[in-house]
């Protein structure tokens, strides 16, 4: 069966996308190629007991068995060694993909506490969309009862735009629940003004002399 976001790309978002971004080839269209998932678990990667819960939780989340990364450098004040256990890591494609960004947006987002919506910043120039979540029971394949550690992670969007925009009007055509990012716009204002008072305290002093 195929999933019901990828049939709803197929079927209305790659329309709707050509008519706003004014592409005449489909496969011009931005898509997402993949989510990649990593979970941090720092002294815990070299508890085995631990190692096993979480891979449990990863693979429950993402129905996909993790990979195991490792430290590429030792880190004294992390207390880290070369090699040793770092966290864990799921790539999702396909019909996979599609799958847990329904669950993602429709159930797991809306059940974060305080939740406002992820900010546009997130997004690079690559078209690579992530943003980090405090707490992996958000998702409903994890019993709350039967957590010991509530542990945060990061998920990567990969897309195929090649602009910021883009990526952002892709991904709200999926539903997410993308705001602006108002603390970056008021730097970026603060900025502006600060060039503007400099310019002209130099035209003052220059029209002195």
């Amino acid at each position: 069966m195929i999933p019901r976001l990828k049939d709803r790309y197929k079927k209305e978002i790659i329309k709707n996308l050509m008519t706003k971004l004014n592409y005449k080839n489909i496969n011009a269209v931005p898509k997402i190629k993949k989510i990649v998932l990593n979970m941090g678990l720092g002294q815990d990667g070299l508890d085995k007991k631990k190692m096993e819960v979480c891979i449990k939780d990863m693979s429950s989340i993402t129905g996909q068995y993790p990979v195991i990364t490792k430290f590429k450098k030792s880190i004294s004040n992390f207390k880290s060694r070369k090699g040793s256990n770092a966290g864990l890591k799921v790539t999702l494609r396909n019909d996979k993909m599609y799958e847990f960004l329904d669950r993602l947006v429709n159930i797991a987002l809306p059940r974060i506490k305080d939740f406002r919506g992820l900010k546009d910043s997130a997004c690079d120039q690559f078209g690579n969309f992530t943003f980090g979540v405090k707490e992996h029971i958000i998702f409903p394949e994890i019993n709350f009862d039967k957590v010991e550690t509530i542990r945060g992670m990061d998920i990567t969007i990969v897309t195929s735009s090649d602009t910021k925009e883009n990526t952002v009007s892709l991904l709200k055509e999926f539903n997410f629940p993308i705001i602006k990012d108002e603390e970056k716009r008021k730097k970026k204002i603060k900025n502006i003004n600060l060039e503007k008072k400099e310019d002209k305290l130099e035209k003052g002093q220059n029209g002195k002399n």
